[in-house]
């Protein structure tokens, strides 16, 4: 079995080893804003940061803050800052952004599936 290397380190891919950078994106993508960002965005290609807000019922603006910045970070969005007053940002899903549509979705769909089932 062949192993994936790190690019940027030149050492095997390992999500269980804390120092691995895949650790890091893996615990991005498990955050628990994160699904609800990338599955709005999915949905809409293009919103501005209080349209994300409003959408996403009970984030704070710590949090989505720190959500997006991550998400930037890992290369899943974009962030665009358009020089007017007031600022105007809008954030996109990048294509590897768009790849998390497929997972995001099995994982809504088995949620709705499992939780309608009696006796749970």
């Amino acid at each position: 079995m062949r192993s994936t290397v790190v690019e940027s380190s030149g050492l095997p891919a390992d999500v269980y080893s804390p120092k691995c950078p895949t650790r890091q994106v893996l615990d991005h993508i498990a955050g628990k804003w994160t699904i609800f960002v990338v599955d709005v965005l999915l949905q809409q290609d293009t919103m501005r940061y209080t349209e994300l807000s409003r959408r996403i019922g009970g984030v704070s603006q710590k949090m989505l803050t720190q959500t997006l910045r991550s998400l930037e970070g890992d290369r899943f969005l974009t962030c665009t800052m358009h020089p007017t007053i007031p600022p105007r940002v809008e954030y996109q899903l990048t294509p590897l952004g768009r790849s998390l549509a497929e997972p995001i979705s099995a994982l809504r769909q088995w949620i709705s599936m499992k939780w309608s089932e009696p006796g749970l």
